[in-house]
């Protein structure tokens, strides 16, 4: 049972076909990281920089995820077991005022398909609560959405509440009218203009 076939079916998006490989896979013998490296992982960074090409777009992303989190969670205890880590934890959330979650929600799948545990802080979400969340996970990485105008002022908050608590989380942000100049500006660690970009930079963050 190949992990490529996994891959495959991944990229397609069939579910049930990822649920029983990757159940194949693990009654066959195959090493869970295996499966996760070679089979999940892999099937979503394919799809990852076909999204950044414009060769794939939204919906295929979302059907894609949709089977990497079905296969997740068949392989997710047998990984527990075998004391496979994630490669860091990302707490994300759309910004104190702003309601929009489409962004935050296909940055999470991306962010998860990169190998990270993601701890999703919601909508709305405060300052405090981005604090709060990223202490109580130990989180390396923070995103922060903003689809408003209006909001995109709230992710300064984020960013000067999290050097005042001494975090060493690096805060990420994006959304429709973010840029990199006002990333600059409020001295966040970087900025992405998808969601695919987006696990990139919190990789490259992880190694920094």
């Amino acid at each position: 049972m190949s992990t490529e076939a996994i891959c495959q079916a991944l990229m397609k998006g069939r579910t049930p076909e990822v649920k029983t490989l990757v159940q194949a896979a693990l009654d066959a013998g195959t090493d869970p990281a295996a499966i996760l490296n070679e089979g999940m992982l892999a099937g979503m960074s394919i799809i990852g920089e076909k999204f950044k090409k414009n060769e794939v777009y939204v919906p295929e992303v979302l059907i894609a995820a949709r089977a990497m989190k079905a296969g997740m969670e068949i392989l997710r205890p047998k990984l527990v077991d075998a004391g496979v880590e994630p490669i860091g934890t990302a707490v994300i959330g759309t910004v104190k005022g702003d309601l929009h979650d489409i962004g935050k929600n296909l940055v999470g799948m991306m962010l998860e398909g990169a190998g990270f545990k993601v701890v999703d802080a919601g909508i709305d979400v405060s300052a405090e609560k981005f604090i709060e969340t990223a202490k109580a996970n130990n989180a390396h990485i923070i995103g922060v959405s903003a689809l408003l105008t209006t909001t995109m002022t709230n992710m300064k908050l984020v960013v000067d509440a999290v050097k005042e608590a001494g975090l060493s989380a690096k805060v990420i942000i994006g959304g429709a009218p973010v840029t990199q100049a006002f990333c600059d500006e409020i001295g966040a660690s970087g900025y992405s203009a998808d969601a695919a970009s987006a696990a990139d930079l919190a990789k490259s963050l992880l190694a920094s």
